[in-house]
């Protein structure tokens, strides 16, 4: 059986990954992956630091699973509103179905 659910993906740069990390958690989401990005966008070709000696300006994409559609929201909305003038980045949702979990 599935279950319907939203992810939110949030692809940014490095150096916020520990600040995107706590909005995620304190808005109750229980859980999210953090993977190494990069590619060409509006602000230029961003590495993802691999295999560079200095990552300093790779980019991060962080995708958050949760049955919650308003949790995805209200995170994607505090993310963008809090650094997204000021740094690179884009938010998108999908609506999916999860064929396994241990939790949502």
């Amino acid at each position: 059986m599935t279950k319907k659910a939203t992810k939110l993906v949030i692809i940014t740069e490095k150096v916020l990954v520990s600040k995107v990390t706590k909005i995620i958690q304190a808005a109750g989401a229980t859980g999210y992956t953090v993977m190494a990005a990069g590619g060409v966008g509006s602000r230029n070709t961003r590495s993802s630091g691999q295999p560079a000696v200095s990552d300093t300006f790779s980019n991060i994409k962080i995708e958050v699973i949760t049955a919650n559609d308003d949790v995805a929201r209200a995170i994607a909305k505090k993310v963008a509103e809090k650094y997204f003038d000021n740094f690179s980045g884009i938010i998108y949702l999908d609506d999916i179905e999860v064929l396994f979990a241990h939790s949502l």
